[in-house]
């Protein structure tokens, strides 16, 4: 009976199974037709079993389907347009396999083929709009300070509107970011991948150190690279120029580079970097933004950068306020974690509750050699009371039975400086201000336990306070001047951002970099290349 079904298509084969006609000369009594219709819906059933979501959409339609009748055909066209567009997201196109997909229609057999096919289709569709909306990866899989909690739709409700959708092209368009950081990445990621396939940015610069004024190959390799860049216009000339010094400038900004348009080592190391380095910074940043995809920002906001060691309070999408910081150090337990949050507060004149880990793993090996190690800071006991040195035998004690706090009182010393910027979060990160202002002036700034020192610590206090007093300045001196530790409770909190960009597009749409301070690119790329996520082929 199947040899007779040659040539039809789902949707005739359906029809034809609905109406009881003939196919083939052959005509399909009622009875036949419900069995073969519940062939399709058994696989349908089967076929989405692994998947909770799609499983309930379908039992909640009795198993209609939405990819496999001619009425379908709007929406297949929709679907695999955008399968045909995974690259330009930076998504594995391969683990989809459209190219599969779209041969099955062509070759379906039975109604049990149908059915199967059905599932795949969705069970596709939900893969790629679980990848273009919120990501590829689990974040907290790759490193545990990427803490981020990815705010993931329901599979049967997405598919259930994407099913509904009058225009479904439409509907997979706005599946990823609206931020326009990422249209802007998805163009350079282009941009990028026209530049690989025509030959990268040509040989690398052979110098360690190159200044205005000079000549000779080392200056010509570096123009010809600037230009390949886009930093430079054409030019033949083999002296570093004006021009020349302008085009290192810049690229030196764009880099957060000391800007002195000298071609030295670091600036060097940072223009002889590969496309296919820059090419990783913007998948990964891609992927980063997904993960963010359908959180609110805020119209006012903190965005801290935690590899541009900078923080920027945001209003309406126009920086207002921006400051250098100094992160968490590289090692495994000190590295700044990647969240969001909300500031409800800040502490003027805070005392500082040394944390557990710091008092038992640094102050308590100090303390066992020199009682006095560290005496600016109180030895507290469990009810709150200070203990002095000379009662204690530290030599007694190891760093799990040690049975004492710390705590640092207000001061112009204190860590915590002058202020510190709470969102409370089981990290116990914050923002705060520091007496150690040299590590401002310092290129790489990842420094502290894992906080943020804020290097305008007091501007941002008057940034934050101004919409809730009519001279901040005034009231945050104010309370300063008493020495008293003080809580100032933000009457509006806002949303803070702790990120990890090393690639992002200025407004003008250029691209920055920054280094990979803490590894953590290199290991989300890994794992983009482990799911099938692929770089463009560099030309030879």
């Amino acid at each position: 009976m199947w040899g007779a079904m040659r040539g039809f298509g789902g949707a005739a084969l359906l029809a034809a199974l609905m109406a009881g006609t003939a196919i083939g000369g052959t005509v399909m009594p009622t009875d036949a037709s419900a069995q073969m219709i519940d062939g399709f819906s058994q696989a349908v059933a089967e076929g989405v079993a692994g998947n909770e979501g799609l499983a309930a959409f379908y039992a909640a339609r009795s198993y209609a389907p939405i990819w496999t009748t001619g009425a379908d055909a709007d929406r297949r066209a929709a679907f695999f347009a955008a399968l045909d567009g995974a690259g330009a997201h930076g998504l594995p196109v391969d683990h989809y396999d459209a190219a599969g997909l779209r041969a099955r229609f062509a070759s379906i057999r039975s109604e049990r083929e149908r059915g199967l096919l059905e599932a795949d289709m969705s069970r596709t569709w939900a893969d790629y709009a679980h990848d273009v909306s919120n990501g590829v990866l689990e974040p907290k899989k790759i490193d545990p300070g990427l803490v981020r909690e990815i705010p993931r739709r329901d599979t049967a409700e997405l598919i259930a509107g994407f099913a509904a959708a009058e225009v479904p092209a439409r509907f997979l368009r706005d599946l990823a970011p609206g931020a326009p950081q990422y249209a802007q990445l998805m163009r350079a990621r282009l941009d990028l991948a026209a530049q690989m396939a025509a030959g990268g940015w040509g040989a690398t610069v052979p110098a360690k150190v190159l200044r205005p004024g000079e000549s000779g190959a080392a200056v010509i390799a570096l123009r010809d690279r600037l230009q390949a860049m886009g930093y430079l216009g054409r030019s033949a000339s083999p002296r570093y120029d004006a021009s020349l010094q302008k085009a290192v400038q810049q690229y030196q900004l764009d880099l957060g580079l000391k800007s002195d348009g000298v071609a030295g080592e670091a600036t060097l190391a940072e223009i002889n970097r590969s496309p296919e380095e820059r090419m990783r910074s913007i998948l990964v940043a891609m992927e980063r933004l997904r993960w963010m995809n359908g959180i609110d920002l805020g119209a006012r906001h903190i965005w801290v950068n935690i590899t541009d060691f900078s923080a920027r309070i945001v209003d309406h999408g126009k920086t207002t306020f921006e400051t250098v910081t100094v992160v968490g150090q590289n090692q495994t337990d000190r590295r700044t974690p990647e969240f969001s949050d909300e500031m409800e507060m800040m502490v003027i004149n805070p005392s500082w509750s040394v944390p557990r880990s710091i008092t038992v793993k640094e102050y308590l090996p100090m303390m066992q050699r020199n009682p006095n190690a560290a005496a600016h800071i109180n030895l507290v006991d469990s009810r709150g009371r200070t203990v002095p040195r000379s009662a204690v035998n530290f030599a007694a004690y190891t760093d799990k039975t040690f049975p004492f706090a710390m705590k640092q009182p207000p001061s112009d010393g204190n860590a915590l400086g002058l202020v510190k910027f709470l969102f409370p979060n089981k990290y116990n990160i914050y923002l705060h201000d520091t007496p150690s202002k040299s590590l401002f002036s310092k290129d790489v700034r990842a420094f502290s336990h894992g906080c943020v020192r804020v290097g305008k610590p007091f501007e941002l206090a008057y940034a934050l306070l101004a919409p809730q007093a009519a001279d901040p300045e005034a009231y945050f001196q104010r309370i300063l001047a008493s020495g008293q530790e003080t809580t100032v409770r933000l009457e509006t909190p806002v949303p803070v951002h702790l990120v990890y960009f090393t690639a992002w597009p200025t407004a003008s749409g250029r691209m920055e970099y920054r280094a990979d301070v803490y590894g953590r690119d290199a290991a989300l790329f890994a794992a983009l290349e482990k799911a099938g996520v692929e770089l463009p082929v560099l030309s030879n």
